[in-house]
């Protein structure tokens, strides 16, 4: 509201400060002054009636024409009603030599054309005219303006409410994904009364209460999921035989630098479920590395042969993450996976 009475103000007293010398030579008479306050009421009249109704309800709706009508009929109005009921309050003073440049003056608006003889001419001024023009103007503009800022307002607000629900839905699946895998390790135990079950429920426990407690925020310390990839190897390694090298290596400080949870477990699980092997000898590389703001994750897996794992279907984990790292790391991560002689390597970068 102030800002829009100090729009008006200025608006209004900007002609006559830069016409300011020139006013002082003239004395305004009663009608003059009449004719400018009639003007500028009507201004402000038409100008919020372009904008909380003609707008709304013609241009809005595409209704081009009715719009185009309205604005030709309110200029006719604002043409001549004005000054008839400027007329109505103060009479218009004879024609006065004196006041020639007075009237000529396009800083003041509503003067009546006068002939010699005092009679008015019967053609529309046409500074009122470009004034009323330039009014609807500025009026429409703000109003499309306002219209469009709200308009991508919303639209971001929506996308957002949809990102986040998203994400949801992925962190979502991560968890039931994760335990299905760990759980049939532990059923594989459990069946040949393995020594080692007890100790593995414990890891699992332990992993449970990481993903119940950290996973609800975007972003944990990594640390804290390097802790959660070292449980989940150490779970791993109950089912391991000596035919599996297996290497995890940490590079560089984790302490300062925050990513996704469960960002990198699908990666190790990946290389888990295709890269060990009972008969045959196997590797598995996991390295994650740090410098500065980025972090540098890598696994390498030797592919063991076998007719139901292949490298092409990693199920619904891969998709998960590639799908949280476009939608949490927009243009600073970069994910690369190779298969070059027998290994299967995947390099992922990270740009906190």
């Amino acid at each position: 509201m102030i800002a829009h009475i100090a729009a008006w103000v200025c608006f209004f007293t900007l002609p006559y400060l830069v016409f300011f010398p020139r006013l002082r030579e003239f004395n305004m008479s009663n009608h003059q002054l009449a004719s400018i306050i009639c003007n500028n009421v009507f201004l402000v009249l038409f100008y919020y009636l372009n904008t909380l109704l003609l707008i709304p309800k013609f241009l809005v709706k595409e209704k081009w024409f009715l719009y185009i009508l309205s604005i030709i009929v309110c200029l006719l109005i604002f043409l001549y009603v004005p000054k008839q009921i400027a007329t109505l309050i103060a009479e218009p003073e004879p024609f006065n030599p004196q006041n020639r440049e007075f009237i000529r003056n396009p800083a003041f608006q509503g003067k009546p054309r006068m002939s010699v003889s005092g009679r008015k001419r019967p053609v529309a001024d046409p500074y009122n005219t470009v004034l009323f023009l330039l009014i609807f103007t500025v009026g429409t503009c703000f109003s499309v303006i306002q219209r469009w800022l709200k308009t991508e307002q919303t639209r971001k607000e929506t996308e957002n409410e949809k990102l986040n629900t998203e994400l949801s839905f992925l962190k979502s699946q991560v968890n039931p994904h994760f335990f299905f895998n760990t759980l049939n390790n532990i059923y594989s135990l459990a069946i040949v009364r393995s020594e080692k079950t007890a100790p593995a429920v414990m890891k699992l426990s332990s992993i449970m209460r990481y993903i119940l407690t950290e996973t609800q925020r975007d972003k944990v310390p990594l640390s804290n999921e390097v802790d959660f990839i070292n449980n989940f190897i150490d779970l791993q390694k109950v089912r391991l035989t000596d035919k599996v090298t297996l290497n995890f290596t940490i590079e560089g400080s984790t302490d300062n630098l925050l990513v996704a949870p469960l960002l990198f477990i699908p990666f190790v699980e990946n290389a888990f479920k295709y890269g060990v092997s009972t008969k045959e000898p196997s590797s598995i590389n996991i390295d994650i590395r740090t410098e500065g703001n980025i972090i540098l994750f890598s696994a390498v897996n030797y592919i063991v042969a076998s007719e139901n794992n292949l490298m092409e279907n990693t199920g619904i984990g891969i998709n998960n993450v590639k799908r949280r790292l476009e939608l949490m790391y927009p243009g600073k991560h970069k994910l690369t996976t190779t298969e070059k002689d027998h290994y299967y390597t995947v390099n992922l970068e990270i740009v906190t």
